[in-house]
């Protein structure tokens, strides 16, 4: 249909004698894009008012106006549609935002978790690890204690005995004695799971508080559950007996009476247990009496019954 103008609808209205019913206005919408922001928005419609051949135009002010707030409502809706479309974006812009900062917290905080554990349970292996190898250790040093060398003097013989009249250092005139012997004792480790590292201190001869004769052990390792015979030679030369030595003198050099003497040393024995951490100590003081008597030179003199032990 095509719109008439306001003259024609005069006119028309002018020359019929009778007022025809009203018709009903139609409108034609052309629709038209609204933009915001370059983005495209819902269409807003523009109304146009068509009269019908019999319309009068009171009724297409009145439709005009009505076309008027409906195109003002639709574009107010369709500008809201626009803030919220952006309101949303910019929400769905920050949501991964705050999403990802949310799981690199929760990471972080699962990382600190994991590196304190880790913390934790290496403190308690170590603990636990320092309590039980103490504890083991303890053991072994418990168990090896009890487990004391055996030490048993077997004899001492005196090759070579010789006093004769001499001077010391300072020149003082005195008798002199040299002599030489040896002594055998037995070593007996009776340790069931550790050898030992065997020292002595030397083996001193006295006569009258005067030590006339020494000799030294070598140091030896003796394995577990074994036993081993020891000799030491025990001698001394050109000893100054002072006035201790007026009864031993003779015109042969030879002692003519008994001499009474003793014979001292420790023994020291060292286990390695459990490196050096476990190494119980054993110690053994031996102390002999013995009588030289001159009939029995190079015949060894049993001192199974003659020693104390400490």
């Amino acid at each position: 249909m095509h719109a008439k103008t306001d003259s024609e609808v005069t006119s028309l209205d002018a020359s019929s004698p009778t007022r025809s019913p009203r018709r009903p206005v139609y409108f034609v919408q052309s629709p038209s894009r609204d933009s915001h922001d370059g983005e495209k928005t819902t269409a807003s419609f523009h109304s146009t008012p068509v009269l019908s051949p019999m319309g009068s135009p009171p009724h297409s002010h009145s439709s005009l106006g009505r076309h008027s707030r409906q195109s003002s409502s639709s574009r107010f809706s369709g500008s809201r549609k626009i803030n919220n479309n952006n309101n949303n974006r910019k929400l769905q812009q920050q949501k991964p935002i705050d999403v990802i900062d949310e799981e690199d917290l929760l990471l972080q905080n699962e990382d600190h978790h994991r590196t304190l554990s880790r913390r934790y349970y290496f403190l308690v292996f170590v603990l636990g690890f320092f309590l039980l190898f103490s504890f083991f250790s303890l053991i072994l040093w418990g168990a090896s204690r009890p487990m004391k060398p055996e030490i048993v003097v077997k004899s001492i013989k005196f090759d070579h005995v010789q006093i004769q009249a001499g001077s010391d250092a300072t020149g003082v005139a005195t008798d002199m004695i040299s002599m030489n012997s040896t002594v055998k004792f037995t070593y007996r480790n009776t340790g069931t799971f550790f050898g030992v590292h065997v020292t002595s201190t030397p083996l001193d001869l006295t006569y009258s508080e005067i030590v006339i004769a020494s000799g030294n052990l070598k140091t030896f390792y003796q394995s577990r559950k074994s036993q081993k015979l020891v000799s030491v030679a025990v001698m001394g030369t050109r000893i100054p007996l002072y006035g201790s030595g007026a009864s031993l003198s003779s015109s042969t050099g030879m002692p003519t009476v008994p001499v009474p003497l003793k014979l001292n040393f420790v023994i020291r024995s060292r286990a390695y247990v459990l490196g050096k951490l476990v190494k119980p100590k054993y110690y053994k003081n031996i102390e002999c009496s013995i009588t030289l008597d001159p009939k029995k030179l190079n015949i060894p003199l049993s001192l199974k019954n003659s020693c104390k032990y400490d």
